[in-house]
């Protein structure tokens, strides 16, 4: 078939005006230069390192372009990158150069301020820590706290080691046991003290509190005193023989609690004859503490 070079001429002539007319108004927007504060993201860190201190979040750069595309440069258009591929540890420089600028298409970086970044980079260390729970509050009159516990009882971090090493534990939200008559559970949320250091997973646990009766305290009297590892051949006499003992124990206890029940005694290890005076101890019990004791010493006669 013959070319006809006539054929839809009006669609053409159109074409032809349409690109002058665009031509003309591209030719016709000045060129303009703009500083602008732009993000700053590292990429590439070599997992066994993590940037110590407060490493920059932004740059400046000079750009250049068009008036209408800098004039609808929207924020995130613009992004600084830093490459640490093959970083080591140790104080190190890194050049800004305009080509690490992501910028849309008809943009230039002209220059990134400042030009080198200085990082501090350590060795990543993960390490696992003790969950201490935080509870807040307290329990209604006449009950106290009693044990509190954990599940999980740790939770493993990672950060860089000069900061997890510092850590002694992790914490948890505080656990409200305000006006609790009962045992209380709740579901919290786990984290550290150090914002440099991170959990390796999001991490929630269950922390129970234990609400018991507050222990009150009574005096006991009438408690005798014994003596305890005396020498075969001597004999002992005790003045007083009997002590009043001042014991703390739970209000719903009380009724397990004696004179009977109180073991005190004096220890007569390796004494010879003569006259002593003696301290009295109480042996260890679950059910109840002793406070006091009046008096707190006997006189002991050996012979």
């Amino acid at each position: 078939m013959a070319y006809h070079p006539f054929r839809n001429i009006g669609l053409k002539i159109m074409a032809l005006l349409l690109a002058t007319a665009l031509w003309f108004t591209v030719a016709g927007e000045s060129e303009v230069e703009r500083s602008m504060r732009v993000p700053l993201e590292f990429r590439n860190r070599p997992t066994s390192l993590e940037i110590v201190g407060d490493a920059p979040t932004t740059v400046d750069v000079r750009v250049v372009g068009s008036s209408a595309l800098l004039g609808r440069l929207e924020a995130g258009e613009v992004i600084a990158v830093l490459d640490l591929t093959g970083s080591g540890p140790g104080s190190r420089l890194f050049p800004m150069r305009p080509d690490d600028v992501r910028v849309p298409y008809g943009i230039e970086v002209l220059q990134v301020i400042p030009a080198t970044i200085p990082l501090e980079l350590e060795e990543a260390l993960k390490r696992s820590l003790p969950i201490v729970p935080a509870v807040d509050g307290d329990p209604a009159p006449g009950f106290v706290t009693g044990r509190v516990t954990v599940e999980p009882a740790t939770i493993e971090v990672i950060g860089a080691e000069s900061h997890v090493k510092n850590l002694a534990s992790a914490t948890t939200e505080p656990v409200s046991v305000a006006g609790a008559r009962e045992n209380v559970s709740d579901e919290v949320t786990v984290g550290v003290s150090d914002g440099a250091v991170r959990l390796t997973q999001t991490e929630r646990a269950t922390v129970r509190v234990e609400i018991i009766p507050a222990p009150v305290e009574r005096e006991m009297p009438g408690v005798p005193v014994r003596w305890r590892n005396l020498g075969e051949r001597y004999t002992a006499m005790l003045r007083p023989a009997f002590v009043v003992v001042t014991v703390r124990v739970r209000r719903d206890a009380l009724d397990t609690v004696s004179a009977e029940t109180i073991n005190a005694f004096v220890d007569l290890a390796g004494l010879g004859p003569g006259q002593y005076n003696l301290r009295v101890h109480f042996d260890p019990t679950q059910n109840f503490g002793v406070t006091a004791a009046e008096p707190s010493s006997v006189q002991v006669t050996i012979k």
